[in-house]
């Protein structure tokens, strides 16, 4: 990708945290909803929005449907905070690459041996 995709990824991401932790007022949406990252088209016209979240797949689903309902208010308030010529259409994904993470470190955590005795 390129520099000005880059920078558009970056900043989509930082606006839309932003959004979320301060403007969105849904009870659904525990405080531990993080963006982990924005991929953003080569046209610009769509950005895939990936969404993080600590809980159980009953929560995870609640706020990609929060996310996605509050789509139009989100994409109305960026207009207003960025300097875009268009704002892109959005698409919550969900993001498990931490629970993931977290659990290939537990699996290598089980099976690494046993540190050597210390001697007396």
């Amino acid at each position: 990708m390129g520099r000005r995709v880059d920078r558009i990824n970056s900043l989509l991401r930082q606006q839309l945290s932003e959004l979320v932790q301060l403007e969105l007022k849904d009870p659904r949406l525990s405080a531990l909803v993080t963006i982990t990252r924005v991929q953003i088209s080569s046209d610009l016209q769509t950005a895939k929005v990936f969404v993080s979240v600590l809980g159980d797949q009953e929560e995870r689903d609640d706020v990609l449907k929060v996310m996605t309902s509050a789509r139009g208010f989100l994409r109305h308030a960026l207009r207003d905070r960025l300097d875009l010529r268009f704002v892109p259409d959005l698409l919550f994904i969900s993001d498990t690459s931490i629970e993931e993470g977290t659990r290939v470190l537990d699996l290598m955590n089980r099976v690494a041996p046993p540190p050597p005795p210390k001697p007396s």
